[in-house]
């Protein structure tokens, strides 16, 4: 490489981090729920649906969920789940998933949970106002109605039970204190993903020691009850520090 050459990519990288700190400078002097939001759509973007039958995360859920490590979930004491949204063509996951988390989440010990169902007319109010949600004069609303200072949300984005099992998700949690999304993901389990059977297998491994009626590790990717166990128990350790888990 010829010394004009090298001085022009040392410019170019030089632009780059100029660019870098200037969004960041502007990003940290927006308000807190405005930055939460804005943090979590560059990671949706960022980490983007897994495809092709292997994905490029080769350590479970690491990278794939948004986490304030500033927040302590604890101090929450309730939040309302409220039953997923549903936009694929089997309306009867939207059930099977919300109890699986429920559960699961339940096992963390963090907070209590309330589950707030689609025949509860504050479901329907919630999914209209969703884009709304975290303006400051729903937020009283909203903790008073529900009885809840957090409100865990989303959608499930796609599930396939044929040829094989495919389940994606989009979650997240928001604290009706002050309106900051504490945590959030955004992924796919595909059942012939290479890395999925692995967990799939790992999590098989861990219902051996801990059930007097282990779970059949082929049941996992055939049953659409257990491999929403399967799925509920990878998002809820996320809720827990990576130290911590």
């Amino acid at each position: 490489m010829d010394s004009s050459s090298a001085r022009r990519e040392e410019r170019t990288v030089e632009l780059k981090e100029n660019n870098r700190d200037r969004v960041e400078s502007r990003l940290f002097r927006l308000p807190p729920f405005v930055r939460s939001c804005l943090l979590l759509l560059l990671a949706t973007l960022t980490l983007g649906p897994i495809s092709g039958c292997e994905s490029a995360n080769n350590e479970g859920m690491a990278g794939a969920y948004f986490l304030d490590s500033g927040k302590d979930l604890g101090s929450l004491g309730r939040v309302a789940l409220v039953e997923l949204d549903n936009t694929s063509a089997y309306p009867r996951i939207s059930e099977e998933i919300t109890q699986a988390l429920y559960l699961e989440i339940q096992k963390q010990q963090l907070f209590g949970l309330a589950v707030v169902r689609q025949d509860d007319p504050a479901w329907r109010s919630l999914q209209e106002n969703l884009d709304t949600l975290q303006a400051m004069r729903q937020l009283v609303v909203l903790r008073e109605t529900l009885r809840s200072n957090g409100l865990l949300l989303g959608t499930v984005t796609q599930y396939q039970p044929y040829p094989h099992m495919v389940i994606a998700l989009r979650l997240k949690l928001l604290d009706l204190t002050d309106g900051q999304l504490i945590w959030a993901t955004e992924q796919i389990w595909d059942s012939t993903d290479k890395n999925i059977q692995k967990r799939i297998r790992q999590y098989y491994s861990r219902q051996l020691r801990s059930s007097a009626a282990p779970l059949k590790e082929e049941l996992v990717v055939v049953s659409s009850l257990n491999f929403c166990k399967f799925v509920a128990y990878e998002v809820a350790a996320t809720l827990q520090p990576p130290k911590e888990r």
